[in-house]
């Protein structure tokens, strides 16, 4: 064993700054991996009670000029300076699709079907569960975002061990409207749907609460279990700081924006009074948060680890 005097080891110490580089540079070079993109994990799964309550990212789309859709009511100032309190740029943004899975033990129930059945499906097998899997598909409305993926661009029916629920209100008003998504996507399944009003259960667990604003018929969701509470939002807020944050901006894309901001100030007002956790369609992903109240508006608190406890 060679051992060392104490000047033999400060002598060698001394020359490690002159020897480092030397050994570096005769290291040969590795290729660079290259570069791949931002990108985020497609699904998020959380337990509630004896539930489980699958997040899937179904897509999402880059934009600009926002306050075309969102703040329509507002100054460029005003939102402008909103954005940058949030540190969001107030000239581009991000929206989220997001459907939701909620296996009760007994039920595979999804909640929407993105824009395109390719996408979604992509999204649910990164989840492990399979189209065939799902055993309820949940329509909250009827916007093509939500609709989309029931069949593929052949009209090959992506869900078809399914049936399927919506609210009454929301499909008798598609039903008597002229539009193209509506018959092609949701009409061939007309005689598999079951129709609820406010209050009307999809399975033991699951109950419709009545949203409207957004859609006249648009429906929100509480799930219970084992005394734990979730709220199924949908597109009740669009955004969570130009709709959550401020309910009374308007939104593009609300039908009635009177009346979807009365409903937003009401469901948003309960959860931050019950701290209900909830998941929103279009909330960054995975979409699940809750709600404080936040001098006469509302924050957003995305969730941590609370639901994974």
């Amino acid at each position: 064993m060679t051992t060392l005097s104490r000047r033999h080891a400060l002598l060698a110490g001394a020359t490690l700054p002159f020897a480092a580089p030397a050994l570096l540079s005769a290291r040969p070079a590795l290729a660079a991996a290259p570069l791949q993109g931002a990108a985020t994990a497609q699904f998020n799964r959380a337990k509630l009670g004896a539930f489980e309550v699958t997040t899937i990212l179904a897509g999402s789309r880059a934009g600009d000029k926002p306050q075309e859709t969102f703040g329509m009511n507002v100054s460029p100032e005003e939102f402008a300076a909103a954005s940058a309190a949030n540190f969001i740029p107030a000239d581009k943004s991000v929206s989220f699709f997001t459907p939701v899975v909620v296996n009760t033990s007994a039920e595979l129930v999804l909640f929407d079907t993105g824009l395109a059945a390719d996408a979604t499906t992509a999204a649910l097998a990164s989840a492990g569960i399979t189209p065939d899997q799902i055993d309820i598909v949940v329509l909250t409305h009827m916007h093509g975002d939500h609709i989309g993926g029931l069949s593929n661009d052949a009209g090959a029916v992506t869900y078809a061990n399914a049936r399927y629920v919506t609210g009454a209100t929301e499909h008798n008003n598609w039903s008597t409207a002229a539009n193209e998504g509506f018959d092609a996507k949701v009409k061939p399944l007309n005689d598999k749907f079951t129709f609820l009003d406010d209050g009307g259960a999809v399975v033991s667990g699951i109950t419709a609460m009545a949203a409207p604003g957004h859609t006249p018929g648009h429906f929100t969701y509480m799930l219970e279990s084992n005394g734990a509470r979730m709220a199924i939002l949908a597109d009740t807020t669009n955004h969570y700081v130009w709709s959550l944050a401020y309910p009374d901006w308007e939104v593009r894309f609300d039908q009635d924006k009177a009346q979807a901001a009365a409903t937003r100030r009401t469901i948003l007002g309960m959860l931050a009074t019950d701290k209900i956790p909830f998941a929103g369609y279009h909330m960054p992903f995975p979409g699940v948060g809750f709600v404080e109240t936040n001098g006469d508006g509302f924050r957003y608190v995305p969730a941590s680890y609370q639901l994974l406890l």
